[in-house]
């Protein structure tokens, strides 16, 4: 390492080892489950970009009741849900709309339907009903798989009433499994033309 004339050494440059762990942080598969929904809106700007796909991540309706404006940038200390929310995802391919839930579990060998609630199960009947296209995303992150499997299967399921979870070996069967890659960083909508267009 080659010094200053007065004999000190340089510093290092601790920044860019910094962003190097931060990013191999980001990248770790372990870590994927905690970013499930930024790999969908990475994957949607992807396709956006692209001009394959239009689909946003709806709002969640809050009210602000009370906001601290004392530091430099304005925080929210008091708010509530003005209703409950539907579904994550909503918008077009191809002329169809399109409406889905996005949904994490760390269950090795079930998706638990505790996760889903009957609010979003009614939501999603009335976009069948009105001819759209509805399913859920789900990401097993135990076996760092994504599926996109039909909304009326699980529908089915859910008013069935039979199990309080779908067993993991159904998604394989059922469900299409997404594959994974850096862009985008999942391909769902090669499962939606899988699915709906083909």
């Amino acid at each position: 390492m080659i010094g200053y004339p007065d004999g000190r050494k340089p510093k290092k440059n601790f920044e860019k080892k910094s962003a190097v762990k931060k990013e191999n942080k980001i990248f770790n598969s372990a870590n994927r489950g905690m970013n499930f929904e930024n790999d969908i809106n990475l994957s949607n700007e992807y396709y956006l970009d692209k001009g394959l796909l239009l689909v946003y991540k709806r709002p969640t309706p809050i009210n602000i009741v009370k906001v601290d404006y004392s530091k430099r940038s304005a925080r929210i200390t008091d708010a509530y849900f003005e209703k409950q929310s539907t579904t994550d995802y909503n918008g077009v391919f191809q002329g169809k709309y399109l409406d889905f839930e996005a949904k994490s579990t760390k269950n090795k060998t079930s998706f638990s339907l505790s996760n889903i609630f009957k609010h979003q199960i009614q939501h999603l009947k009335n976009v069948i009903k009105n001819g759209g296209i509805a399913f859920f995303l789900i990401r097993f992150e135990a076996h760092d798989k994504v599926f996109l499997i039909d909304a009326q299967w699980v529908i089915s399921f859910f008013e069935n009433g039979s199990r309080k979870s779908i067993p993991y070996e159904t998604f394989l069967k059922e469900g299409i499994e997404i594959k994974q890659g850096f862009n985008p960083r999942l391909h769902y909508l090669d499962a939606v033309i899988k699915k709906y267009f083909t």
